[in-house]
């Protein structure tokens, strides 16, 4: 008998837990937070209640990578996306440990697969409706799908996860004049069924349907890369006029909408405003202030503020201070830095300590010396194939590595870092500063966090024409297994010419075929074993330097209504959020 150990959850649980916490009394049978305590609302809901109206403000500096469901992969815009798209399924509305279960969002009940996990079946509800009153369709969802992963290139940033595992040949939707034909890969017998055909048995494949990619689109209201400036909306929430790049998006409620129909979204805000390219520094102090109600890129005050908080006594009670489930860490480019040597002299010179403090320290997270982080099944903290006293560095092993690769007087390289990101700039200093000792000569350079994958760190013709030896980055798990953490940033299959996340552009065949082997297997103990052999593979092949285990220091202001940390998003869950201003 197949064991069915895939980690979801029911619906009518994951509902009554936020219909109770609205009630007045937080997640886990404990009463409503108390007053001055650090860090309530990583495991628990603060302020809880069910009070609509009001206006939640969001601000951020660096904009979307695009407001279409098809063309994004930021954490917090597959987070914000969710008040204008719904999805197949969801992540469980509740803080805690069932926080990353899945739960049916547009869908009636969870994927029903067929014995070898290379078919999936799945209803959505009937009724549905957009916000022009015209009702969601099974079609819609399998174009939204078709559009994000078979579109000639059109699109590039988005997860390519449909485009890997669907049984389809190439296609191109926007190309001839059915979009859909031949695209046979997913079935629409009827108007409420999608019926997916897959290449390889993927066990973790409900996971994907969480995804934005999976918000419908119907065939005539697509615009290609112009649909970001209105998407039609399937959830709470529309547009409000244009979204305005680097300036402003606006939503209004969403009168076609009905809540009885959606289990995750209370939709509790009249208005929902995000102001785009504010200084973070400005963020910090307006969220103090009360200015605004949140910080829309939801990992936390910057460094002037963070200091500023955590001495303040007053202050404890609207801080929380989570671990994301995140790594910080440094790509270090394969094509440019091709001798395994002199990328091993690099693991070995960086002193992972000051890299540490330039992340901030405690409050910033837990020295990483391994891929998978410690919440990841197959994950082993322990490991570290590069150790040195104190984690200052071995210099003695990095010289050695140099003579080894032919540069033993040293090399010269490039780092890139998002130049709104304090914190990857002051990464990308210490390393600098590390790296000296052994001297290779590091040249910093900063680009737009917004066009950082697409046009520049995840360009190869760029990384190429720059010589960029180096890169600062940061990756969460599409979901909490080894192949939803780090699939995309080490299998060579992900590699894409711009849009890159795999930006070490790691293609090699042992981890390639370990990730494949790993969605044949049905266990889960046995994938994380496997998963554990990858995460050693990749520090061998020094493609990945790990710098911290990310924990965020979250500020939430008084009036802020049902806070929690969801560490699916890795950040609050800004569906649940509402204002009270009294």
């Amino acid at each position: 008998m197949r064991k069915r150990t895939l980690g979801f959850v029911a619906l009518g649980a994951a509902a009554s837990l936020f219909l109770s916490a609205c009630g007045g009394s937080a997640t886990g049978g404990s009463d409503s937070a108390s007053e001055n305590e650090f860090d309530q609302g990583s495991t628990q809901i603060v302020n809880p209640s069910d009070k609509t109206g009001g206006t939640l403000k969001y601000a951020i500096e660096a904009d979307f990578d695009s407001t279409d469901p098809g063309n994004t992969y930021y954490g917090w815009s597959w987070n914000f996306q969710r008040y204008y798209a719904r999805t197949l399924l969801a992540f469980n509305p509740e803080p805690g440990e069932a926080a990353t279960d899945l739960i049916p969002d547009m869908a009636t009940d969870l994927p029903e697969p067929n014995e070898d996990f290379t078919k999936w079946t799945i209803q959505i509800q009937e009724g549905l409706k957009y916000e022009d009153g015209s009702e969601i369709v099974a079609e819609d969802i399998k174009y939204a799908i078709a559009r994000s992963n078979f579109n000639g290139g059109t699109f590039s940033l988005g997860p390519q996860y449909f485009a890997t595992h669907l049984d389809q040949a190439d296609h191109n939707v926007y190309e001839g004049s059915d979009p859909l034909a031949g695209f046979d890969s997913i079935e629409t017998p009827d108007d409420y069924t999608l019926v997916f055909h897959l290449k390889d048995s993927f066990s973790e494949f409900p996971n994907v349907l969480a995804q934005v990619q999976t918000a419908p689109v119907p065939i005539e209201a697509d615009r290609g890369e112009l649909y970001q400036e209105k998407v039609l909306s399937s959830g709470p929430y529309k547009f409000d006029g244009e979204y305005e790049p680097g300036v402003k998006l606006h939503l209004e409620r969403n009168e076609h909408w009905d809540a009885s129909t959606d289990p995750v979204r209370p939709a509790l805000p009249d208005r929902i405003e995000l102001e785009i390219g504010v200084a973070q520094d400005e963020i910090d102090q307006r969220l103090v202030n009360g200015d605004i109600d949140v910080d829309a890129r939801g990992t936390g005050v910057g460094a002037a503020m963070k200091g500023t908080l955590l001495d303040d006594e007053s202050a404890q009670g609207n801080l929380d201070n989570p671990y994301t489930g995140a790594l910080r860490y440094v790509n270090i480019h394969t094509p440019i830095i091709e001798n395994v040597a002199c990328r091993q002299a690099i693991m070995y010179a960086a002193d992972r300590d000051s890299l540490w403090r330039a992340w901030g320290g405690e409050p910033g997270g837990d020295i990483a010396t391994n891929l998978l982080p410690p919440a990841i099944p197959g994950s082993n903290p322990d490991s570290d194939l590069y150790p040195s006293e104190d984690n200052k560095g071995d210099l003695e092993a990095a010289e050695a590595k140099l003579e080894e690769c032919g540069e033993e007087d040293g090399f010269s390289t490039t780092i890139a870092a998002r130049a709104e990101s304090d914190e990857d700039v002051q990464t990308a200093e210490a390393l600098k500063e590390s790296l000296a000792r052994v001297n290779i000569d590091v040249n910093i350079e900063t680009y737009p966090t917004a066009d950082f994958f697409g046009q520049y760190a995840g360009s190869r013709d760029f990384v190429r024409e720059n010589e960029i030896g180096m890169s600062v980055s940061g990756w969460g798990p599409d979901w909490p297994t080894g192949y939803g953490f780090a699939s995309k940033i080490t299998h060579g299959d992900a590699i894409m010419e711009t849009g890159n996340f795999n930006t070490a552009e790691l293609d090699d065949p042992e981890i390639n075929g370990l990730w494949d082997q790993a969605l044949q297997t049905e266990d889960p103990e046995e994938r994380a074993d496997t998963y554990e052999q990858i995460d050693t593979l990749v520090m061998e092949n020094a493609a990945i330097l790990p710098v911290v285990f990310n924990k965020a220091l979250l500020y939430r202001s008084d009036e802020l209504t049902n806070a929690y940390y969801q560490p699916a998003y890795m950040m609050y869950d800004f569906m649940a959020l509402g204002v009270d201003r009294g």
